[in-house]
């Protein structure tokens, strides 16, 4: 386990020698196939290419204005006094945003809830996959096990039939149809990307797109809801920037200053990402400490993100850390919410911009407050974050 922030940073820039593997990139392997975040560094540069059109800033403003539009459905759906499941509803929220990103409009009402029930079911049951070193206890017919089985047969089987449905239709405006339409080769020899591949890296951006933004979320509303002045904070700001509670645009983002800065905090204080591995390809050396080939290295966003060293006061929320004239004051590697190197997070960007419109969306409409006697603590999975967080809608008055 590595806890130091500079080696860590050394260790991320060096993906030749310490490339995705271990026992957490092989359970993952099993579930997304050959995708871009399970896929060897020889491996990488194809497959980041193949994606990178769908990532790339010119695309975030239109991705904006589709997440603003999901934000305030999901608002309107609200009442005051009611009783919502946050946790869920910020799954709901993302596997709309994320579906219509990769699939546009075919996924329906039915199909997204396949998705986002299937999806909660599997990440459930990845975590123990991939810590707990013996097969054996997966293959026993527990209702967990069967749970997990059934959830991961659902997924995949929907992804093969939306991908075959979308072969012979006309091309749309989506990430799926990038891939559909991409041809790799020179001259006559170019091939289509084959349907094994384009399921792949289906199957992991949903995996890693969903879950991970869905946590951000939760987890902010469950922190801002602890800190009354922080939420005072961002209210004043979205007051100011998205007067009458109007969507927030691409161009509002920049003045969203502390918006920002609540998301940013919000990924140091619970990382959804929280525990990742890497195998050493070569003998080499780290720290002063001599490593073998194949050696695993484990390193942990959560336990950077809460070193004294780097953070003062590390389990306090503060997101004025991340105001511009405090934030240079962080050490490099010492905040790792997407990774770091050219295995760094191919959707970062996607991901603040989706965080942010959530977080703005929802604040400018509504107060969420605590249900007393709810347990609302951290559940380790495959990502960190309140797993059931039930809150009260209160309507805001600017």
């Amino acid at each position: 386990m590595i806890c130091e922030p500079q080696l860590v940073q050394r260790m991320l820039m060096d993906p030749h020698t310490f490339d995705k593997g271990g026992t957490q990139y092989d359970r993952l392997g099993a579930l997304m196939g050959n995708g871009l975040v399970t896929c060897p560094q020889s491996e990488h540069r194809r497959q980041r290419t193949l994606l990178q059109p769908g990532f790339h800033p010119s695309r975030i403003p239109a991705y904006t204005a589709l997440m603003a539009e999901e934000a305030q459905a999901l608002c309107g759906e609200w009442r005051a006094g009611l009783w919502v499941d946050v946790t869920g509803a910020m799954m709901a929220l993302t596997t709309r945003v994320t579906s219509r990103v990769l699939f546009s409009g075919s996924l329906d009402a039915e199909r997204a809830a396949l998705v986002r029930e299937s999806l909660a079911a599997v990440v459930r049951g990845l975590f123990a996959r991939t810590v707990v070193p013996v097969d054996a206890v997966f293959r026993v017919p527990t209702p967990a096990n069967r749970r997990y089985r059934h959830a991961l047969r659902r997924l995949h089987a929907l992804v093969d039939a939306i991908i075959a449905e979308r072969r012979n239709a006309p091309p749309r405006d989506d990430l799926l149809s990038t891939l559909l339409s991409t041809r790799e080769g020179d001259g006559a020899t170019q091939r289509p990307v084959t349907d094994r591949e384009i399921h792949d890296q289906l199957i992991t951006l949903l995996l890693t797109g969903v879950e991970t933004t869905a946590m951000c979320l939760a987890s902010a509303f469950g922190l801002l809801a602890r800190n009354p002045e922080t939420e005072r904070a961002l209210h004043r700001e979205l007051d100011a920037v998205l007067p009458d509670g109007q969507a927030p645009g691409h161009e509002d983002l920049a003045r969203l200053e502390y918006t920002r800065c609540v998301v940013t905090e919000t990924l140091r204080v619970w990382p959804p990402g929280w525990l990742f591995t890497r195998v050493t390809t070569r003998d080499t050396e780290l720290g002063g400490q001599r490593l073998p080939r194949g050696a695993m290295i484990l390193y942990s966003p959560y336990l950077l993100h809460h070193d004294p060293a780097s953070f003062p006061e590390p389990e306090r929320f503060l997101p004025e850390r991340w105001l511009p004239e405090r934030r240079t004051a962080v050490p490099k590697g010492a905040m790792l919410p997407f990774a770091a190197g050219n295995r760094k997070c191919i959707g970062d960007r996607f991901a603040m911009a989706e965080a942010m419109v959530g977080v703005a969306t929802v604040a400018a409409h509504w107060r969420l407050r605590p249900v007393t006697g709810h347990d609302d603590r951290l559940r380790p999975a495959a990502t960190l974050g309140p797993r059931a967080l039930v809150m009260i809608c209160e309507p805001r008055q600017a």
